[in-house]
């Protein structure tokens, strides 16, 4: 599928065709919030699932560093590859998931 060239076009695509029972794997803490809010499922590559619970307080640090690399101030990232611990996780949760869907 191609969308157009602009600002949150891919997100806004995907929002627009997702289903409640449809998984979303992204690393975009916006659009995981926004899949929430829509009733679907998210989760990143590195096995954490996105929820209620946990997508404010996510979003609310994807600010704080967004405003602190506004301000001028040189942010380390802290994502290292991924370890292989992370690939499991991520692994038992996607089959936890199509598991429930029954696949």
């Amino acid at each position: 599928m191609v969308v157009e060239k602009v600002f949150d076009a891919a997100d806004n695509k995907i929002l627009e065709l997702l289903d409640k029972d449809d998984l979303v794997i992204t690393s975009d803490i916006p659009l995981a919030a926004d899949v929430i809010k829509n009733g679907a499922s998210a989760l990143n590559f590195r096995g954490e699932v996105f929820t209620d619970d946990n997508i404010k307080s996510r979003l609310n640090m994807r600010d704080f560093m967004e405003t602190m690399r506004s301000s001028g101030m040189q942010i380390k990232s802290n994502n290292p590859s991924i370890s292989q611990n992370e690939l499991m996780t991520f692994a038992n949760k996607l089959d936890t998931f199509l598991t429930k869907l029954g696949y």
